[in-house]
């Protein structure tokens, strides 16, 4: 029944357990076959079976499984597919089971159908059941029969047996004849089964009264509903012919090899006839047969010898049997059954077909991972069909045989893409004939790269040197890390990973080229030499890394100028200023005599560190003398009294760089015999030390107050241009307020001698009128008294310096308008000082006065002008 499996399928809990089972073998082939058995004729889309369930996969598995059928003969494909969504199996094709397997008594179709994720193979056998679709059917539309009339009553004659192409109780034929009273119906069973239908002659002739008959032979099969075919058969009624042929056999067998060239001789019936004449010639024919078997064979009617028409080819079919039948001169026959068997012939190679490969598999498959299923079959039977495989080439598989005539390529070893990205092996089947044929077919397996390897470094240490006082980001050197594995698992990006203790801010990497850069200037004196680590991951996942050391050596270079330890730097300036170091160096010193020892250091190396000595400046060249590399100064001869007590040596310190630096020292030397005598000698050297410096600082201070004189009169001068009127105030009356003396009260007498208040006068040049400048008063118009402090008019003044034959002034003196101005350069006047200071000195003042008109003498009083003024300039007063 169809979608029913067979009797040998394990039952539903084994099934269940069938997942867990496949796991645990590693793609292991089941050893048990999946039946089916279907009926013939179904229609396409027939549900077969559900293959996916009975192989315990559920519906979610299928897509990841991957379920299809395969098979080595692939005609067999055709009749049944699997589906995607559900894992039936379906008929794809029309299935004719007398097409498919012709008379063969059970007829199956095996395939195997394959899993993936893991590779499994199950074997699949689908038995197909025979339908009644065949009807029984005669060779010719009509039997010819001639029966003598002398013939007597019970006498039977054979009848051509009808052919049903269906098996089993399908093809199982029942006959059936027409009613006459002349003539009965009798079957007779041959040897293999079959059954002959015999005509019995049931009562006598007479062709004077019927000369022929016309009957109807029917054959039925035993199917459900049967089915029937029929053909007639004539009898003519012949004069006598007693004896029909005998055959001398009713079954010939025979043996035949296949691949027999056509016309060869297979075997020869013989029929007698005991009648004479013509009556006694027989001719043989075949009787009912299939015409595949007319086009494979031959009979000759005269010798009845069965020759080969055809190729014979054991795997097609094995075995022939059909009838010949024999016929007298009168129309009397018989039959005989002719049994045929193949012998098969090693004609066939082994038939290699590949279901499935796994290309590429993984280099981290264990051993034993099947990487290939293969289906050989060998249509020859016997020993000529036993194949055996086996691989040819250097590869890390193996074949297995497997149930079926299925093999799997099996990985014998563990693989390595490095090493071998792909391996190319040939299947060799070969089959045990003699001679023994064989094929093959090649194998091409891909390995798919597994992130199995760490990147590599070139050098596990690298090293580099850099000159100090190098730019930041100069390249240092670069790092190379090589991964064997392939794509984003052979892709080494780099990035530090650590190093020597402060060295991390020195360097940067690239992280794709692996190029070392420096971050900062390096500076040999701070840093020798450092290291770092640098990691190279590849992109795998897990990733894999690598470290190497780099280590980076600073190359010096000269500079740092050599450093003076003693004479200390400040040495030369304490000394200056007589607090310096000195050496006390006795006369009596002979050549040869350490005076002192120049220490200095450099802070290069090498070359760039070797220091040499050299004496540049000394009162005496000939008296010292420097060592070259030690920096000792010695007496270069015997001190004597002709040299100076103090001696100024300057040396200069080399070092060997390019260019090379340099530094002096300086050291001070008294030749003396004891400290005690060389303490005058520093007395000098320290009073005569302070007065250059004295000097010095009065020199500085006098030129700044002479730079400041020197700007503010190109100032004053600037703002007397810009404003071009008078004289600059500062001269005149400084924040004085300027006013009119118009209207002022003056006494029309007053004493003569100097005004008790202070007065300012400017006089400009080119002017003709007098202008004064006045303090504001405190009062609008003070009494004369009070202008004259208090004192009475005729007394003098203790201060005064006038004479005592001054005349008085002139009282009827007019009022000043406004002060005349002279034409002689400006000049001001202190405030509170004798208006003539000649007064005081005898008679210097009576003669300037007498010169004086008294009328002027009057005006400069009230103008507070000197009077020996006005007998240098001519001041014109307003009347």
């Amino acid at each position: 029944m169809a979608g029913r499996p067979g009797p040998s399928r394990r039952p539903a809990a084994g099934r269940a357990l069938l997942p867990a089972v496949l796991l645990c073998l590693c793609c292991r082939a089941a050893p048990e076959r999946i039946r089916y058995a279907i009926p013939e004729e179904l229609d396409r889309g027939s549900l077969v079976g559900p293959l996916a369930r009975d192989l315990g996969l559920s519906p979610a598995e299928l897509p990841a499984r991957k379920l299809r059928v395969a098979s080595a003969a692939k005609r067999q494909l055709r009749y049944f597919s699997v589906s995607e969504e559900n894992g039936n199996l379906y008929v794809s094709e029309r299935l004719d089971r007398e097409q498919m397997c012709g008379e063969s008594p059970s007829c199956a179709v095996s395939f195997e159908a394959l899993v993936q994720n893991p590779l499994n193979v199950f074997h699949v056998d689908v038995a197909i059941h025979d339908v009644n679709d065949n009807a029984p059917a005669f060779s010719k539309a009509a039997l010819h029969l001639d029966i003598v009339e002398l013939t007597l009553p019970g006498a039977r004659f054979p009848l051509e047996m009808a052919r049903d192409a269906d098996v089993g109780s399908n093809s199982q034929l029942t006959y059936q004849l027409s009613s006459n009273p002349s003539f009965s119906l009798a079957v007779k069973e041959s040897p293999d089964g079959s059954k002959q239908p015999e005509l019995v002659l049931e009562r006598a002739l007479d062709r004077e009264k019927q000369s022929s008959f016309e009957l109807v032979l029917t054959a039925v099969d035993g199917g459900d509903p049967a089915r029937s075919g029929t053909v007639q058969v004539r009898v003519n009624v012949t004069d006598a012919n007693d004896n029909p042929p005998v055959f001398s056999k009713s079954v010939y067998e025979a043996r035949v090899r296949e691949n027999l060239p056509p016309g060869s001789p297979v075997l020869r019936v013989q029929a007698t006839d005991a009648d004479a004449g013509s009556n006694a010639r027989v001719s043989y024919s075949f009787g009912n047969v299939p015409d595949g078997v007319r086009a494979l064979f031959s009979v000759d009617s005269e010798s009845g010898e069965v020759r080969t028409a055809g190729p014979l080819d054991f795997e097609e079919r094995s075995k022939y049997s059909f009838g010949l039948e024999a016929r007298d001169g009168g129309g009397l026959t018989a039959h005989c059954r002719v049994q045929l068997e193949v012998t098969d012939e090693n004609d066939n190679a082994p038939e290699i077909t590949v279901l499935s490969v796994s290309s590429p598999v993984p280099e981290d498959a264990p051993a034993g991972t099947v990487v290939a299923l293969l289906n050989v079959n060998d249509a020859d039977s016997g020993e000529n069909g036993q194949v055996s495989c086996e691989l040819s080439g250097e590869a890390p598989l193996s074949i297995v045989a497997s149930s079926g005539g299925s093999y799997k390529v099996v990985t014998a070893s563990a693989l390595d893409r490095e090493q071998a990205a792909e391996h190319r092996v040939t299947v060799v089947a070969r089959d045990g004939g003699s001679p023994a044929l064989s094929s093959r077919t090649a194998l091409v397996l891909e390995v798919s790269d597994v992130n199995d390897n760490a990147p590599v470094f070139e050098e596990a240490a690298y090293s580099a040197y850099v000159a100090e006082n190098n730019a930041a980001g100069a390249p240092v050197l670069r790092v190379r890390a090589r991964d064997a594995d392939a794509g984003a698992n052979g892709r080494v990006s780099y990035w530090l990973a650590g190093g020597s203790a402060g060295a991390a801010p020195y360097v940067s990497v690239e992280a794709r080229s692996g190029a070392v850069y420096a971050q900062r200037s390096f500076d040999y004196e701070q840093c020798r030499e450092f290291a770092v680590a640098v990691r190279a991951q590849d992109g795998g996942a897990p990733a894999r890394s690598s470290t190497a050391t780099v280590r980076v050596f600073v190359l010096d270079r000269n500079d740092n100028a050599p450093r003076v330890l003693w004479p200390a730097a400040g040495a030369g300036a304490g000394a200056a200023a007589g607090a310096g170091p000195f050496e006390v160096v006795p006369r009596s010193a002979e050549a040869g005599y350490l005076v002192a020892k120049v220490v200095a250091v450099d802070a290069d190396a090498g070359r760039n560190a070797w220091l040499s000595y050299e004496l540049v400046q000394a009162p005496e060249p000939a008296l010292f003398r420097v060592g070259l590399h030690s920096g000792e100064v010695r007496t270069a001869r015997a001190v004597s009294e002709r040299d100076a007590a103090k001696q100024r040596l300057v040396a200069v310190v080399k070092d060997h760089g390019q260019p090379a630096l340099s530094a002096t020292a300086t050291l001070h030397v008294v030749l003396a015999e004891s400290l005690q005598e060389a303490l005058p000698e520093l007395s000098e050297r320290a009073a005569g030390a302070d007065a250059p410096a004295e000097l010095q600082f009065y020199l500085v201070l006098a030129l700044a107050l002479l730079s400041a004189l020197f700007l503010l009169s190109v100032a004053l001068a600037v703002v007397a241009r810009v404003r071009g009127a008078g004289p600059p105030a500062v001269l005149r009356c400084l924040g004085a307020q300027r006013f009119s003396v118009a209207g002022a009260a003056f006494p029309a007498d007053f004493c003569e001698g100097t005004l008790p208040y202070s007065y300012n006068l400017c006089v400009a040049p080119g002017r003709a009128v007098a202008e004064g400048a006045w303090l504001p008063p405190p009062l609008p118009s003070l009494p004369a008294e009070e202008l004259l402090g208090g004192e009475p008019c005729g007394k003098p003044s203790p201060s005064s310096s006038a004479g005592a034959g001054e005349p008085p002034a002139d009282a009827d003196a007019p009022q000043v308008g406004k002060p005349a101005r002279s034409r002689s350069s400006p000049r001001a006047f202190p405030s509170r000082r004798p208006l003539f200071p000649g007064a005081s000195r005898g008679g210097g003042a009576g003669a300037a006065l007498s010169r004086v008109p008294a009328r002027e003498r009057r005006h400069a009083r009230a103008l507070r002008l000197p009077l020996d003024a006005l007998s240098h300039r001519k001041v014109r007063v307003a009347p």
